[in-house]
């Protein structure tokens, strides 16, 4: 794309599509975790929409992957043509980038409203392994090490727990080093302390947040690779009319 002196700028040109390869490849991992995430804790939430930031970020890593390769192909290539799809990606992975960090963080500051049919799936919680929202529950207080939605405490106002005699919470609840525990309330210290709500929220913000700060770095990398392409293009033009003189 430029003379001989502009190898040091052509290799960091190349260094930078291959962080942005990289980039993609985590962030479609994000991606998908989040999607996946979703799929499995779908029944906690209200409404659906924030699968959304996981739909835009598979986009961007798609884009992401493609421009990368793209770029270091360009590297070893001289095609204006190249150059102008290559530049036009990018503004497109910052564009879909952009839209699935707005959506990341929109949706990380409605995480407690999101997740406010928590109450209602406990609420019908059967203890029966042939009922969707019983296995759900055990699932996700094993899985996070939580139990009720704030506290042990919250399954005390459940159907279920007075039809059971109303001395024991569900065995997903114990913790998991206490091998005799059978949910007994009068031995609290045997459960899970903190609420499945709280450990819910907490794990969808790390992959929201990771999302955002992952697009971040992204930006940084297009910017980096639009400065020293006009950088290589700037000396490209000067070698020429340096030989146009020459002649």
């Amino acid at each position: 794309m430029c003379g001989r002196r502009g190898n040091p700028l052509k290799t960091i040109f190349q260094l930078m599509c291959q962080l942005l390869w990289v980039v993609g490849m985590v962030m479609a991992m994000g991606g998908v975790s989040l999607l996946m995430k979703y799929r499995h804790y779908s029944l906690f939430f209200s409404q659906p929409y924030i699968f959304l930031p996981a739909v835009f970020t598979i986009c961007g890593a798609a884009f992401l992957l493609g421009t990368g390769f793209l770029g270091t192909w360009l590297s070893f290539r001289d095609s204006r043509c190249l150059q102008g799809l290559f530049v036009y990606l990018l503004v497109v992975i910052f564009c879909v980038g952009s839209t699935a960090s707005a959506l990341a963080y929109v949706h990380s500051r409605k995480l407690d409203s999101e997740t406010a049919s928590l109450s209602e799936v406990f609420q019908k919680y059967t203890g029966s392994s042939h009922d969707r929202n019983s296995q759900t529950v055990d699932a996700t207080q094993e899985e996070l090490q939580c139990c009720g939605i704030s506290n042990y405490t919250d399954w005390l106002d459940t159907s279920w727990f007075n039809k059971t005699g109303g001395n024991a919470v569900p065995r997903s609840c114990c913790n998991t080093t206490f091998f005799l525990c059978k949910g007994s309330v009068d031995q609290p210290w045997q459960l899970y302390h903190q609420g499945c709500q709280m450990k819910l929220e907490m794990a969808f913000q790390f992959i929201l947040r990771f999302i955002m700060w992952g697009f971040l770095l992204g930006f940084l990398t297009e910017v980096v690779l639009l400065s020293t392409m006009a950088r290589m293009l700037t000396m490209e033009q000067l070698f020429k009319y340096q030989a146009l003189d020459n002649s």
